[in-house]
């Protein structure tokens, strides 16, 4: 088999878990709490008082710079604004919709005029006024992303390996409605203008794959690339040398070897942006893991809290022991299931004590397994050495700001021993360093 890039694992994907249902389920919140922080950028102000009505789809808070809008994903009224729990453990200001119940929503507004006459500034600002960030978990916002690219990307890649074990998210939307996606890139084709246009995807999701091919054979133009399973096959450096052969530079961005690549929920929802007129105020999210007793995927809206989703998949297994946003190789422990789930908020995984996860004393036997597997090419033992030295000038040597926290080096060590914690504190201490 073609090594498409350096090292990765094979973990066990369990993706079946969540795929046992041809339908998706809808949960209704009594609550929604929408954090006006849920992108890369500056947090957004409410626009939006205590006791005011709300529809679904109104815009309830925005902001100058770097910063797209959220809007409200349930009619009702705004009963708080105060400080919540965020997924990422951090207390972040939000507002608080109770549930009316009554599903009345704005006029969503969308464009059916021919591709070849759509302005690109009209489709960059529709996009950033729909809210759009990126959704396999960066919360880049879309439409800057878009505008950094124009003119200077020849391939335009969308991203559907959904590589994390147990996450089916993606592979759910590409079963339901591959042509949201198949619009989508050919609306950032119209504004990119690439070379090259290719949707991604690992081996593992033949029924995507047959259906994706279905529409691309009225759109030629966009290239389906099914890529052996491997894990971190969608991290964007890896899918970037995967697909081109390209190596995007240490402290790089993919745009600086000519590519950009976009979530293929992302690219769905820049089409239900522009040609209905719709923000982003509900996704698709996995609920799965051992300890839930009905894994499945929901469409969710935007500040559901964990919790009601959970007991929407039958509830919790008498023998929980974690839940994370996200997948196991780089999803976060969650300690307050009130936190709701965000844009990029695509699985909530429930699963159960690992009786292998730890073990006592803890020696590094000099394996080098996790030089084989770290996709980035570092030595993520010597940087855990110099983390534990406190030696700052050597973290930086040994370039721990290329890691991307996926997990493999920490994932392969017989030994158990936290590497991936150690980079991460590594680049804590970098930027502390920097700061003083």
């Amino acid at each position: 088999m073609k090594r498409l890039f350096f090292g990765g694992i094979h973990p066990r994907y369990n993706k079946e878990m969540s795929l046992t249902r041809d339908s998706l389920n809808t949960v209704s919140p009594k609550q929604v709490i929408i954090p006006l922080k849920q992108h890369i950028g500056e947090p957004c102000q409410p626009l939006v008082k205590v006791g005011d009505r709300v529809l679904k789809g109104q815009k309830i808070g925005d902001n100058d710079g770097r910063c797209v809008p959220v809007h409200a994903s349930v009619s009702g009224t705004v009963s708080a604004i105060e400080p919540r729990i965020h997924p990422n453990g951090q207390m972040v200001e939000a507002i608080i919709i109770d549930n009316d119940f009554k599903d009345e929503a704005v006029a969503f507004n969308g464009c059916d005029i021919p591709l070849e006459q759509l302005d690109v500034d009209t489709v960059l600002h529709t996009i950033r006024e729909a809210g759009i960030v990126g959704m396999g978990g960066a919360a880049f916002p879309g439409n800057i992303k878009a505008l950094a690219s124009l003119g200077k990307v020849d391939t335009l890649i969308a991203n559907a390996c959904e590589c994390e074990p147990y996450i089916t998210a993606d592979d759910t939307l590409l079963r339901n409605d591959p042509e949201f996606v198949i619009e989508g890139m050919l609306i950032l084709q119209h504004l990119l203008s690439p070379e090259r246009t290719v949707i991604a995807i690992e081996d593992n999701k033949a029924i995507a794959i047959k259906k994706l091919k279905a529409f691309t054979k009225r759109n030629p133009s966009i290239e389906i690339a099914v890529l052996p399973t491997k894990y971190p096959q969608g991290s964007e450096k890896q899918l970037i040398q995967a697909i081109t052969g390209r190596q995007v530079p240490p402290e790089g961005l993919p745009i600086n070897v000519g590519c950009v690549v976009f979530n293929v929920s992302t690219v769905a929802a820049i089409y239900k942006a522009v040609r209905l007129g719709k923000p982003l105020f509900e996704r698709i999210v996995t609920v799965t893991g051992e300890a839930v007793k009905e894994p499945q995927n929901f469409i969710a809206a935007i500040g559901t809290p964990f919790e009601d989703l959970i007991n929407a998949a039958g509830g919790l297994s008498n023998t929980v022991d974690r839940v994370l946003n996200g997948g196991p190789m780089m999803g976060t422990a969650q300690a307050d299931l009130s936190a709701p789930i965000v844009k990029a908020t695509n699985s909530i995984l429930c699963l159960e004590k690992d009786p292998n996860a730890k073990v006592e004393n803890q020696v590094c036997i000099r394996c080098g397994k996790c030089l084989q597997v770290c996709p980035m090419r570092l030595k993520p033992l010597y940087i855990a050495h110099s983390v534990t030295l406190g030696d700052i000038e050597d973290i930086k040597r040994l370039n721990v700001t290329d890691c991307m926290e996926c997990g493999s080096c920490s994932y392969s060590c017989p030994a158990k021993l936290p590497l991936t914690d150690k980079c991460r504190e590594g680049k804590s201490m970098i930027k502390e360093a920097a700061e003083q």
